[in-house]
């Protein structure tokens, strides 16, 4: 059941994405803020089909922690599943994403229609300066960019590889950083079409202050990030359905409980 269960999601989540840029692409010519509802409805459609169909609920935790107007987001990365189940918490996001996804037919279109900060990755210093010019447009605009300051996925209990960009755009915006953990690859693993039922969590911890010295911050940002989603793990690991722990994070989870 699993396997069908999985299947039967993936193909509801992906005529789902598709019909809704083809029915609601009138509303990119909105002003952005208002063609964001539409992004939050779409978000919010694809987790209540995902409880539905898979079983997999999910729970935010420090919502209070969000600060108002514009601020960075540096989020732990392990699955597609955040980068639209942390929409519907936000008034208005703009995320930092790798420039291939903006080639993709009618769906790269509507990003960079919405305002999405699109990096490539092969240009260097100067893709930094770019998504930095953005950044700084988008946060005077009251809007919160959210960044995966690892820049890809990783396996939950995998070695942390933060990237320098997290750092720029720190010292660059000069705004407070909400580091937010998750344990989501156990539930949305990568590189396979399995979803699992249970409890996803996101957890917004506070907020690091701006002005901390770029190795201070470097240091906080990721034992803030990295040890709260080590506890999440640890707590799917306990729970009474626990889904599969991959191997690199057992040893983390058995030393938790």
């Amino acid at each position: 059941m699993l396997v069908v269960r999985s299947l039967l999601f993936g193909a509801v989540f992906y005529t789902v994405l598709i019909g809704y840029l083809l029915i609601t692409w009138p509303a990119y010519f909105l002003p952005r803020r208002l063609s964001w509802r539409v992004v939050i409805s779409w978000a919010r459609v694809s987790l209540w089909l995902q409880r539905v169909i898979v079983g997999t609920k999910v729970t935010y935790r420090g919502v209070e922690n969000l600060p108002a107007g514009g601020y960075l987001v540096a989020s732990k990365h392990q699955a597609m599943w955040e980068t639209f189940a942390l929409i519907p918490c936000f008034p208005y996001a703009t995320f930092v994403l790798k420039k291939e996804l903006m080639k993709i037919p009618i769906f790269g279109w509507a990003m960079k229609r919405m305002g999405m900060i699109a990096v490539d990755r092969e240009a260097g210093r100067k893709a930094l300066v770019g998504m930095a010019a953005d950044s700084r447009a988008a946060v005077a605009r009251g809007e919160q960019v959210i960044i995966f300051p690892e820049g890809t996925r990783q396996v939950p209990g995998a070695a942390p590889d933060y990237k320098p960009g997290i750092a720029l755009l720190y010292r660059d915006l000069g705004v407070p950083c909400v580091p937010v953990a998750l344990n989501s690859g156990l539930y949305w693993p990568r590189r396979t079409n399995l979803r699992h039922p249970g409890t996803i969590v996101v957890e917004f911890l506070p907020p690091i202050p701006p002005g901390l010295p770029r190795a201070d911050f470097m240091a906080r940002l990721e034992a803030d990030i990295e040890t709260a989603s080590r506890q999440l793990v640890a707590e799917a690991a306990a729970s009474p359905n626990p889904p599969p722990i991959p191997l690199v994070a057992r040893e983390d989870a058995q030393a938790k409980l």
